[in-house]
């Protein structure tokens, strides 16, 4: 029998892991670039073409990352975009850093995580880590996110692993970006928030394990 966790750590730590990254904004970029840096081969998915195609000729539309931090890992094949969310079918890692804008109720709009994780759950595949960076309610990934992932038969902490990790770029802060604002990280089971932490310690500078989800959130 497959040894999910085991297996996905060893593809972390030697960064053989495919990472992918679904929304490709002031979070998700520099998320791409960091984990480039680190070594890891990483998809971007956005369903925005006009994104996709720049990220593709290496520029930058994000304030934070220049073109030419951004051109060598596409040139060097670390990174590629692209619309078709097939390709999660070949990924480890998925970071969802979708929007979530609030409504003319004050409330956070989910339907850009909703449909990002319909996308998702259509190639999903065991032995996959999915962490929401999108900013929340306390509760999102546990009662939103996780039926979604189990429909197909799959138990999380053992078959996937599902975290969540608020995002916390402060855009055009010269001092605080995404490779040095600590990172907390909180996992539906504690064997997810330990695959999620290893995770993130492999590129950012500082990260922050929590006791569940809701603590993240």
């Amino acid at each position: 029998m497959t040894n999910h966790f085991e297996e996905l750590r060893r593809k972390i730590e030697k960064h053989s892991a495919n990472v992918g990254v679904v929304g490709l904004g002031y979070v998700g970029l520099p998320l791409v670039v960091e984990f480039a840096h680190a070594g890891f081969c990483v998809t971007g998915i956005d369903v925005q073409e006009s994104k996709v195609d720049a990220i593709n000729r290496g520029e930058s539309y994000i304030q934070d990352i220049p073109t030419e931090a951004l051109a060598p890992y596409v040139k060097a094949g670390k990174v590629r975009a692209t619309t078709d969310f097939s390709v999660v079918r070949d990924l480890d890692t998925i970071n969802i850093c979708v929007p979530t804008p609030l409504r003319k109720t004050k409330d956070p709009d989910m339907s850009f995580i909703v449909n990002a994780c319909q996308e998702i759950a259509k190639h999903f595949h065991p032995g996959t880590l999915v962490i929401l960076e999108s900013t929340t309610y306390p509760g999102t990934t546990d009662e939103l996110m996780l039926p979604m992932f189990e429909e197909a038969g799959l138990k999380v902490g053992k078959d996937f692993f599902m975290c969540f990790s608020p995002e916390r770029v402060d855009p055009g802060n010269p001092k605080y970006q995404t490779k040095n604002i600590p990172k907390v990280v909180g996992g539906i089971t504690p064997a997810c928030t330990e695959i999620g932490a290893l995770f993130y310690k492999q590129a950012l500078d500082t990260v922050v394990p929590v006791g569940s989800t809701s603590v993240a959130e």
